[in-house]
């Protein structure tokens, strides 16, 4: 269903003079193309909040991929974002519900990735000369063959969560692309939980922190999980 001008108003977690997070939607693509009906980048007129020109995208999420989304206001605040995001000096958390048990309870994965053609478009493989990529993750619960993971990328690869997942013997449920079944079952269960950052030297960091979308939250209400309990992603 497409959202309304209410809803993306609804969706904004965080507003300054310098940038704006969005809680972005599962299913909801970031730019246009073939057989999209609706995109956000064409509804970020509605979030302009007094100033001339929309904000426009720091960085971006997976269509199937919903919760935090950075936005700049400005030319010098998208600029800097641009920056930190490039740099790796985003602090970045996802919540995911896997297929499996990791192996450990936390750990490392240092894979590098590959980008290559895939049956529905562009993806990624773990391959020698691929592109250098690390996740730390964390196992938050674990039930009836399921898990779920708290992830952190160190670097910010193309479908780097979901290849490293797969990778790790624990593909994320509901993934169309990395997925043991096709078509998926539902959507896919990614979830952009948290993003911390420093825009501004002088000032203190931002923390945001997105609410589970509803078919995740169900999943995690079948399986007993209290998203509430979760430890804090940003301690202290």
């Amino acid at each position: 269903m497409p959202l309304t001008p209410e809803d993306i108003r609804d969706r904004v977690l965080h507003l300054d003079a310098d940038m704006l997070v969005l809680d972005k939607p599962s299913g909801l693509p970031v730019h246009a193309g073939t057989k999209i009906q609706q995109h956000l980048e064409e509804l970020l007129d509605l979030v302009r909040f007094g100033l001339e020109a929309p904000p426009r995208l720091a960085h971006r999420l997976d269509k199937d991929t919903s919760g935090c989304l950075v936005l700049g206001r400005t030319d010098a605040a998208l600029s800097a974002l641009g920056r930190l995001f490039k740099g790796n000096r985003v602090e970045k958390v996802y919540w995911a519900l896997v297929l499996g048990d990791p192996p450990q309870a936390e750990g490392r994965i240092d894979l590098p990735l590959l980008k290559v053609a895939g049956p529905t478009g562009a993806m990624v493989e773990v391959r020698p000369e691929g592109r250098a990529a690390v996740t730390d993750y964390r196992v938050l619960a674990r039930s009836g063959g399921r898990a779920w993971l708290e992830l952190r990328p160190g670097t910010g690869r193309t479908h780097q969560l979901r290849a490293h997942c797969r990778a790790m013997g624990t593909p994320i449920l509901g993934d169309p692309i990395y997925g043991p079944e096709r078509p998926a079952p539902c959507p896919l269960h990614l979830h952009a939980r948290a993003v911390r950052l420093r825009l501004r030297p002088e000032s203190g960091p931002v923390t945001v922190r997105a609410p589970l979308p509803p078919h995740m939250a169900q999943s995690f209400a079948a399986l007993g999980w209290d998203p509430a309990a979760a430890p804090d992603p940003f301690p202290g």
